[in-house]
């Protein structure tokens, strides 16, 4: 596997269902805080809301992954949205139905629907981002090999997670796991560059 699916922005979709308001948001989001974070934003925005339901997945081997029903009869919400990141094959999102109750019970098979298709529709608004899956080194440099760096990094489309320039350098890269062995090739070839995996 070298690449994973995740979105690339924000987004919102409605459904309604017997007078009941179903408002999907979905998230690009890299830790379980930053869903925590949306989620409480989301309660601010709409507290008079009946159910805040969520459902997130982080991370590219598939087991960091939560869903909420929030007061609903257990599996109708939090468990269909989390149905539709999954079918989608996503991660790194948290989407958050918010409903507003329309005074018409929709029962369990009517509340799994609801959810399902809410996320459903936020999630065809959304654009789908395929990224590289990248394994994170630290480099340690002096400045005057600064451009030679930067050049490796830019040409085999590394991204620069943190960097401090002084009169030794620190940048810590994530590399596409496709160019890996490139990557340390050329690095390798820098004298006196220091870099060590991060986990």
């Amino acid at each position: 596997m070298e690449y994973y699916n995740t979105i690339a922005q924000k987004a919102v979709a409605e459904y309604k269902d017997r007078g009941s308001k179903f408002i999907a948001y979905a998230f690009p989001v890299v830790s379980a805080d930053e869903c925590k974070q949306q989620l409480s934003i989301l309660k601010k925005e709409h507290p008079k809301a009946a159910h805040h339901c969520f459902a997130y997945r982080i991370g590219i081997d598939g087991n960091n992954f939560r869903s909420s029903d929030d007061g609903e009869p257990a599996g109708t919400a939090g468990k269909p949205i989390l149905g539709q990141i999954h079918s989608k094959e996503l991660t790194d999102i948290c989407i958050v139905v918010v409903r507003y109750f329309g005074g018409t019970l929709l029962g369990v098979p009517g509340l799994i629907n609801a959810y399902k298709t809410a996320a459903t529709l936020v999630l065809q608004v959304v654009p789908v981002l395929q990224k590289s899956i990248e394994i994170k080194y630290k480099l340690h440099f002096d400045y005057t090999q600064q451009n030679e760096v930067l050049t490796i990094i830019k040409q085999y489309n590394c991204t620069i997670l943190a960097q401090e320039m002084q009169l030794f350098c620190d940048i810590t890269i994530g590399i596409p796991i496709s160019r890996l062995q490139e990557v340390l090739y050329k690095l390798n070839e820098i004298k006196q560059l220091e870099m060590h995996q991060l986990k």
